[in-house]
């Protein structure tokens, strides 16, 4: 039990603050410390009630003096010359015949404030302390300043009575109910707007408990510290992160460019725009370093928290110049970036000098904005310029500072990269494209075998053009070979490799080879391509379909080299993949290949294509196998809607590869357009053979072709006796030429030479080659067959 002060104990060390009130409220006790403190002596205090010390209205001193009662409170005491003091008083119950409280507060350093009191009161971050239900009893000065009102607003008032925005509130009264609820301290963070409304503050909270000697939770207290420098460096940071996965995603100028725009609106402007070069546009190299004189640009991109962008002053692929006094001009010029705003002198001159930008500025209803021009710049060119708008209102006055320029800077150098590569890719693809085409076929020879369309579609993907190709060759005797290839790879090197195979293709095919001894002699090739010291660019792979159509015979002979097969459609509607032997592509080497033969009715239609168009689809090749078949049995006017068809249903949005694709519908020469004579080794066979195909000429009306004829089915059958051997057959063919085929049992092959005044042959070829459009010999299965092609007649 404490017992009441002695008389000396009532006046305590001159350096204690000491006072001794009764049960009553009145003093009865005063030392030489509360003296210095307060400035009143003894005799002024000692007596009345200690109320009327108490800097406060009643409700205020009675709930000073029921906290005090129960242990410590934050008493505002005014001063005996008018100052008003904020005392940290601590009170201890005497018990006795008569009660009292004995009330202290330190003395030590200064006397207004102990020292622990002063930090809290000066803390340069915002602290609080509340009750266990939520009330203010304590803030700062910082806090004060934060809530922009002073202390006693604040005072014991419940914390959702003294913000705004209640809800946006509910989270941090919830963190201090959890404290509450768990003894255990928090950490909470929050954002609010600026008074600017535009950019956000970020606070991190720590919430604990406070306990009082016992041990037993007597409130909440918190610090919160103002992050918002670190949260915009980590929306700056997030915002660049963003820019590294979003921009560039396609190779296209225009598209990298409406990203960047897309980006930057709203988070740090309202408005953007990118205008490039053009020579950026067309995939040319720009000029080295910055831009000297006034340009002109080509808008590519502009984006607006409006819709409809009503801030462009031009239209997207419009150009306009920039003059050199323009901030646009400047940042190009510079290399830097221009940053300016309304009421600067150049850029109101340069408003005030362009009609359309005057026009849009007087339409607005508040026209005041801040504006950077950031030069696009990547590996030591200028690409063009972004131009960045943000409108100052009273609701969001921030213009735009040193730290949104250093983020534009960064979004536009990681752009300008960007640009830059698909300007190289544009380049590289235009280049790679007009090779391809350039060596695909301009025009088709004429022939009469097959009626056919076609179509090559480039890759919109980033792979670049590939290797592609197909070709229609006529060939001797009416038939033609169709054939399709695809070299591995894309790029230049794809295209250039398809142009040497295609050229070799078309010199194979003139020896007239079968399909598998040619796609034989073109394995070889390719491996020497290979093999080729000067080839930097690694292995070459190609595949190929070759086949070969005879109108008179109506048979097909095809062969594969690591291609996919025809499609046959037969007249009956009937559709089918037609079974080839599947041979290994071209450049493997050491393997052979097989023909396959079959027959074809007059009006088939026969689809040869590379993998692009059967492997582009989302699922495996067997279903866009059947996906072709499908679209081939659709109805269609002509081959042309029949490709369009086929293209249509096989390809996506976007095919990853290249597509060749070759449509024949095959024809038939009529049996009067044939005549075969089957003849003996005999040399005096060579007179009836030019009189039956002088007879037959007059059947046919060809009698002005008589002459020639006669001079080349001696010769040829005259040859074939002396030098083939039986079988001899002799067939004239009416297509668009005469042709006249001489077939004998012997592989060896005759050639041209020049006869000596002494020789007794040797001039009869010669001849043939001189009377005739085309002459030649191709192997067969038996032997050869040497050939002599005339043009008919004129008829008038």
């Amino acid at each position: 039990m404490v017992t009441a002060p002695r008389e000396e104990e009532r006046t305590g060390p001159a350096g204690d603050a000491l006072a001794v009130v009764d049960a009553r409220g009145i003093v009865t006790g005063w030392s030489e410390g509360a003296r210095l403190l307060t400035g009143y002596p003894a005799a002024e205090v000692t007596g009345r009630p200690a109320a009327e010390l108490v800097d406060g209205d009643d409700t205020e001193t009675a709930e000073a003096w029921r906290e005090l009662r129960e242990g410590a409170a934050v008493v505002p005491v005014r001063h005996r010359d008018g100052r008003r003091m904020e005392l940290a008083l601590h009170s201890c119950a005497v018990q006795g015949e008569r009660p009292a409280y004995v009330i202290t507060t330190s003395s030590g350093g200064p006397w207004e404030k102990p020292l622990g009191e002063l930090a809290f009161q000066q803390a340069s971050m915002s602290m609080s302390v509340f009750d266990t239900g939520q009330h203010y009893l304590r803030m700062n000065d910082t806090g004060c300043r934060v809530m922009g009102q002073p202390w006693e607003v604040f005072r014991h008032r419940y914390f959702l009575d003294t913000v705004e925005n209640a809800e946006h509130s509910l989270g941090f009264l919830r963190h201090l109910q959890i404290v509450v609820e768990t003894g255990q301290p928090v950490h909470y963070e929050s954002w609010t707007r600026s008074p600017s409304g535009r950019r956000m503050h970020a606070w991190n909270t720590e919430m604990w408990p406070v306990r009082d000697a016992s041990g037993e939770l007597i409130g909440t207290a918190l610090a919160a510290f103002d992050s918002s420098e670190q949260f915009w460096a980590r929306q700056r940071l997030a915002m660049l992160n963003e820019a590294a996965s979003a921009i560039g995603t396609k190779l296209d100028v225009v598209h990298t460019a409406q990203q960047l725009a897309e980006l930057v609106v709203p988070r740090l402007a309202d408005f953007a725009s990118v205008d490039l070069l053009d020579s950026v546009l067309e995939g040319e190299e720009p000029g080295v370093g910055a831009v000297d004189a006034a340009v002109e640009l080509r808008r590519v991109a502009h984006h607006s928290l409006t819709p409809g962008v009503p801030e462009a002053a031009i239209d997207l692929g419009a150009a306009d110049v920039y003059p050199p006094s323009s901030p646009p001009a400047r940042a190009l010029g510079s290399g830097d970036v221009v940053l300016t705003r309304t009421g600067s002198t150049d850029l109101d001159a340069w408003l005030g000098r362009h009609g359309t930008r005057s026009a849009k500025l007087s339409e607005s209803d508040d026209p005041h904005f801040s504006m950077m021009a950031v030069p696009l710049m990547a590996r030591g060119t200028t690409l063009g310029v972004a131009v960045f708008v943000r409108l100052l209102t009273p609701e969001a006055p921030d213009p735009f500072d040193q730290d949104d320029v250093s983020l534009a800077q960064e979004l536009a150098s990681r752009a300008a990269v960007c640009v830059d590569n698909a300007r190289r890719y544009t380049r590289e693809r235009t280049t790679a494209l007009a090779l391809q085409r350039s060596l695909l076929p301009q025009a088709m020879a004429g022939q009469a075998a097959v009626e056919f369309a076609s179509r090559y579609l480039p890759a919109l993907s980033q792979a670049g053009v590939g290797g592609d190709w197909f070709d229609v060759i006529p060939l001797s005797g009416t038939r033609v070979a169709l054939v399709v290839g695809d070299v591995v790879g894309h790029g230049i090197h794809a295209s250039v490799t398809m142009g040497r195979l295609r050229t070799a293709v078309w010199t194979l095919a003139d020896v007239d080879l079968p399909p598998d001894e040619l796609l034989t002699h073109l394995d070889d090739l390719v491996g020497h391509l290979a093999t080729d010291e000067s080839e930097t660019a690694g292995e070459i792979g190609a595949t190929c379909l070759y086949a070969v159509y005879d109108p008179v015979s109506r048979h097909c002979t095809i062969a594969a080299a690591g291609h996919p097969p025809p499609v046959l459609l037969c007249p009956d509607g009937t559709v089918k993949v037609v079974e080839v032997a599947a041979g290994p592509m071209l450049g493997v080497g050491g393997l052979p290949f097989e023909a396959t033969e079959l027959e074809l009715p007059e009006g088939s239609v026969l689809a040869l294509y590379t993998d692009g168009l059967v492997e582009a689809r989302t699922f495996d090749v067997d279903a866009g196998t059947a996906t072709l078949c499908t679209a081939l049995a659709a109805p269609a006017a002509d081959l042309e809607a029949m490709c369009d068809t086929v293209l249509k249903s096989c390809l996506p949005d976007n095919p990853a590869d290249d597509v060749a694709l070759l449509i024949a519908r095959t024809r038939a020469l009529d049996a009067e357009q044939v005549a075969v004579w089957d003849l003996p080794a005999d040399p005096a066979v060579v007179a009836d053979s030019r009189q039956y195909a002088t007879e037959q000429l007059t059947r046919w009306g060809l009698e002005e072709a008589a002459f020639v004829t006669e001079l080349v089915v001696s010769e040829l059958v005259t040859n074939a006796i002396r030098y083939g051997g039986s079988p001899i057959q002799l067939r004239l063919i009416r297509d668009r030429s005469l042709i006249c085929e001489v077939s004998d049992a012997s592989s060896t092959s005759p050639h041209l030479r020049r006869a000596r005044t002494y020789d007794e042959g040797g001039r009869g070829l010669l001849l043939v080659a001189q009377l005739t459009d085309r002459w030649g010999t191709r192997p067969s299965g038996t032997g050869k067959t040497i050939w002599a092609e005339q043009s008919l007649p004129v008829v008038l």
